[in-house]
Formats: C-alpha cells, sequence, structure tokens
C-alpha cells in the first residue's frame, strides 16, 4: 500500500499557494478554500514557519499544535488557554505568556 506524504502548513501558506493561482482555471475546492483563507490576516508564511518551528521546540507544544495556535492568532491568554484544555494539557503561565509573545511576533 501506498503512503502519502504530508506536510503540515499554516494557513498563511495555503493563501499564498491559491494567490497565485488563475482562478478561472481553478476547480470548486480550490476557489472556496481560497475565499475562506483570504480573511484571514495577511501574514508572511516563512514568518509564520519559523515561529511554528520555534513553538514546537517547546516541550508542551507540537508542530501541529503550533501551526493551529499561529493559523489562529490568539491575543491574550485565556483564548490561547483554549487550545491547551482541548489538548488536555496543563501548561505554566510562564510558557503560555512565550508561545503568546512568539505568535504575536509572527504577525507583525
Amino acid at each position: 500500500m501506498n503512503k502519502k506524504k504530508s506536510t503540515i502548513i499554516s494557513v498563511a501558506q495555503v493563501k499564498d499557494i491559491l494567490a497565485k493561482l488563475d482562478l478561472d482555471d481553478a476547480d470548486q475546492i480550490q476557489k472556496r478554500t481560497f475565499d475562506y483563507v483570504k480573511n484571514f490576516p495577511d501574514s508572511d508564511y516563512k514568518k509564520i514557519d519559523k515561529a511554528a518551528k520555534e513553538l514546537s521546540s517547546s516541550e508542551y507544544v507540537t508542530l501541529e499544535q503550533a501551526y493551529e495556535i499561529l493559523n489562529v492568532n490568539p491575543q491574550t491568554i485565556p483564548e490561547l488557554r483554549v487550545f491547551t484544555s482541548a489538548w488536555k494539557k496543563l501548561i505554566p503561565s510562564e510558557e503560555l505568556e512565550k508561545i503568546l509573545s512568539i505568535t504575536q511576533e509572527s504577525y507583525s
């Protein structure tokens, strides 16, 4: 059985990829996806990727979780806690502050 390789990418990178397409030639899924992602804040996907790697170097956050955080771009610790409670992880406040700082820096 063939295994397909998957790569986690940010909404910013999806937006960048789809923005390069000729929407007249795009299929329905590409058009709908672009319509969805264009509502997200503009950001440099390379900065997002760098931030995701930095976040996932922590013992508390996986790469997939880092992209989840970065895609939503929480602005406060309580917003960030919504994610960590769903992951059933107890993350110290100082680590949450670091995560929030990295996240906000990636959108500046």
